[in-house]
């Protein structure tokens, strides 16, 4: 019941068009016991009493009662739909809210095609309940009522013997609704597993053609797809096995006016037109029973998806907003003391601890897997530390505003994402309001405008979902430009220029130096000559800082940087004659000041 208590405030927002709904249906139903009572009045006192003229009023007033009941039909169906939509839309959008909050954790755990059948299935079945469902139960338990007491009203000996079938009739409902709502839960697992699998593949479809593994995923398909197939199966089992027998109590209630009410009429302690009317009243009682089973299948199912979606939003995010967060413009002083970090009982960081002054540039390298991104995901709040502390400018970022300190960084991520809007959309993500002078300064920086304007329609360009199209160090440098549009205190390029040639990776990094206002950037890599020239390097390994410190301090240590450098640029002696070391040692001069001079 915990899902429905949730739910029944988005429900209770448009209670004034339920109410309106709910106040016409028992006026409308009401309604519906005019036709037999006219019935059998014309077969009693027009056909066989002879009462001719009484004839055009009645059938005046059986046409007006059902316009009448027409209209408030209309109006009610009108109203259903209106607060179904209506709280379909609020439910929606308080879930996606919900959605967007929830931290990397919560995402590392549910599959996206889980959580779109939240949105899509699962919605679907909710609009359904109160579009529908909700008015047919009420509006069915009213005619069977209305029709059973003026069934008393005709002939109370008949209508006796005809309420013997209640009893049956809701053992049924009661063991249908039991055994159906297991099935369905299992239905709503196997659509959720479909839709996951499906959106996963097409998301991959690049991998799946470049293996050739067509046949391969088609088969993993068409398990889940007999999955889900044998749990749509499981589920019509149980409520074809009950359907029939609503279907013959129904037949029961007509056999029994047909051969009670017959024999009544011939013995004359009932008028054929009193058997007429009894048999007007007769769908009213059977269509319900019918209803019952279909009904309380459309009710589990709104249960099982209620309870579906009430359990993903129910997660609380390990990362909340503190009471009084800390809201300022950074200026890019970043402190780890003693930090640690540890996932699913896995130490991924230990006792960690660095200084960077604003200003200053950051190079971190590492094996796989040795925690560099972990590091930046703790300085931007994804994750919080299990020890130690993360400080920016001197306040830890557990007390910060969390939009605040995202706002002030700007990362371009390992696993590039582009929108399926324009490059400018693309590039002002950020900041929306920004104009195109800015956003062909980022790109600029990014050095991604010559390839932009080669695009058919330059800024203008519509890239596909995951920016298909673009090749990867375009995607990277986009990524770069989106990062830097925001005016950041801190830039993070988390192996952002592995897919560029470094003749474009060395202008990017002459332009980042040359920013108007000095950035902290901290440059993730795996290349040297992306971090060489940073004011500080960080070599990590199993989680912890084995060395840090300059280019040429590291190299001296003889280290584990050492061994990566030799490895990308061979001996040192040959390394002078290479065009890299020149074009190095022609930035360093620039940056240090002093010529170089070989001993």
């Amino acid at each position: 019941m915990e899902a429905f208590k949730w739910f029944y405030p988005f429900l209770k927002r448009y209670r004034k068009y339920l109410i309106t709904g709910f106040a016409i249906i028992p006026v409308a139903s009401a309604l519906a016991v005019i036709k037999p009572q006219i019935s059998g009045r014309i077969i009693d006192e027009v056909i066989q009493g002879g009462n001719r003229e009484l004839l055009p009023r009645l059938v005046l007033l059986l046409v007006a009662s059902s316009v009448l009941r027409s209209v408030l039909r209309l109006i009610m169906l009108f109203c259903m739909e209106t607060a179904s939509q209506g709280t379909l839309y609020s439910l929606r959008d308080a879930v996606y809210k919900r959605l967007l909050i929830q931290d990397f954790t919560f995402y590392n755990k549910n599959r996206t095609g889980d959580l779109m059948s939240r949105q899509t299935g699962d919605m679907d079945a909710v609009r359904h309940f109160v579009s529908h469902v909700m008015y047919s139960c009420l509006e069915a338990f009213l005619i069977f009522s209305f029709a059973l007491v003026m069934m008393f009203t005709v002939n109370v000996k008949l209508a006796c013997i005809m309420i013997m079938v209640l009893p049956f009739t809701a053992a049924t409902t009661w063991f249908q609704i039991k055994n159906i709502r297991p099935a369905f839960w299992k239905n709503r697992q196997m659509f959720s597993s479909l839709n996951a699998f499906a959106q996963e593949n097409i998301s991959g479809n690049r991998v799946v053609k470049a293996f050739a593994k067509e046949d391969y995923e088609i088969s993993k398909f068409d398990v889940e797809n007999d999955n889900f197939r044998d749990a749509q199966l499981e589920s019509a089992a149980v409520f074809s096995k009950y359907i029939p027998i609503f279907e013959f109590l129904s037949n029961i209630l007509m056999f029994i006016l047909m051969l009670g009410g017959g024999i009544m009429v011939v013995k004359g302690e009932m008028t054929l037109g009193d058997m007429v009317t009894i048999n007007g009243y007769l769908w009213m009682l059977t269509n319900p029973l019918r209803q019952a089973g279909w009904l309380s299948n459309d009710f589990q199912r709104f249960l099982t998806s209620i309870e579906k979606i009430y359990s993903t939003i129910s997660h609380e995010p390990d990362i909340k907003e503190p009471a009084h967060p800390v809201v300022r413009k950074l200026e890019g002083g970043v402190t780890f003391e003693h930090v640690s970090y540890m996932a699913d009982d896995e130490d991924i960081l230990q006792d960690v601890s660095f200084e960077v002054k604003p200003g200053q540039t950051v190079g971190i390298i590492g094996a796989t897997g040795a925690g560099k991104s972990t590091l930046m995901n703790l300085l931007c709040r994804f994750y919080d530390t299990t020890g130690g502390t993360v400080k920016v400018d001197g306040v830890d970022v557990r007390d910060m505003d969390l939009y605040s300190l995202r706002h002030n960084i700007g990362m371009a991520m390992q696993d590039v994402f582009l929108f399926s809007d324009t490059i400018e959309g693309n590039i002002a993500y950020g900041r929306p309001d920004c104009s195109l002078e800015e956003v062909k300064w980022a790109a600029q920086v990014a050095n991604a405008e010559e390839f932009i304007l080669d695009t058919p329609d330059g800024y203008d360009t519509i890239v596909g979902e995951r920016g298909m199209g673009l090749s990867g160090g375009q995607k990277q440098r986009i990524s770069l430009a989106r990062a830097l549009i925001t005016d950041p205190a801190i830039i993070i390029l988390d192996d952002t220029t592995s897919a560029v040639d470094m003749d474009t990776e060395t202008r990017i990094q002459e332009a980042l130096s040359n920013l108007p206002k000095k950035k902290t950037v901290f440059i993730i890599a795996h290349r040297i000559s992306s971090i060489k020239d940073a004011d500080l390097i960080l070599v990590l390994n199993d989680g912890k800082i084995v060395e840090q410190g300059t280019h040429e301090e590291l190299v001296e240590k003889n280290g584990y940087y050492a061994t990566v450098f030799t490895h990308q640029y061979g001996e040192f002696d040959k390394l002078k004659r290479s065009p890299e070391f020149a074009e190095y040692m022609r930035r360093s001069k620039r940056r240090n000041g002093a010529e170089y001079g070989e001993k």
